[in-house]
């Protein structure tokens, strides 16, 4: 009998230990287990890039190997100038309501590469100062701390939606809270990647 697996379609918000300044990540979150898990058919790992990014070309061969889409963690404007340096395939970009975190969205963007904006209610990010070109991600780890109807809701036509696991430790490897608010709140994923 073979395993039976549910993959979501993606997961692009997914951390290891190569976060190894974040105390949420244990040491069981490698590359290697989430490689053997395959909980989403499209993966992509999003390290914070303030911890790795001295050893960036050894993150990049590693998440390759398994298959996985090279993504970074930016945590707010002064990460962004190094970051979008480097050969990423995507942003996460912390984005807090200050003036200087709205402007560095635009130096991710003129990379070419896809920007997903996490978090927005624990950052206070004001979804109408954030450009109609970035994604905004619905996860697991923090979308059910506030009144997702309220900041989401009036969004739902104005930005295109991704689905994350914000995954720090194995059990977190799943959407099951995401993708219940995004069926409440009628929204469709969009897959930035097919494969």
């Amino acid at each position: 009998m073979g395993i039976i697996t549910t993959q979501v379609p993606q997961d692009l918000h997914i951390h290891t230990t190569f976060s190894r300044l974040d105390s949420a990540v244990v040491k069981e979150q490698t590359p290697e287990l989430i490689g053997h898990v395959r909980h989403a058919r499209v993966i992509g790992i999003s390290d914070h890039f303030e911890h790795f990014s001295d050893r960036f070309d050894h993150y990049k061969k590693v998440l390759q190997k398994w298959g996985f889409h090279v993504g970074t963690e930016v945590d707010g404007a002064e990460y962004v100038d190094e970051a979008s340096q480097l050969d990423f395939e995507y942003y996460i970009y912390h984005c807090r309501n200050r003036t200087r975190e709205y402007q560095a969205i635009d130096r991710l963007l003129l990379t070419g590469k896809p920007v997903i904006i996490p978090h927005p209610m624990v950052l206070e990010t004001d979804l109408n100062r954030i450009p109609p070109a970035c994604y905004v991600e619905i996860n697991n780890r923090y979308v059910w701390r506030d009144d997702w109807k309220r900041k989401i809701g009036p969004h739902t036509e104005s930005f295109r939606f991704v689905m994350g696991s914000d995954a720090h430790q194995p059990l977190w490897l799943n959407q099951n809270m995401a993708r219940y608010v995004a069926r409440e709140l009628g929204i469709e994923e969009t897959l930035i990647f097919d494969h």
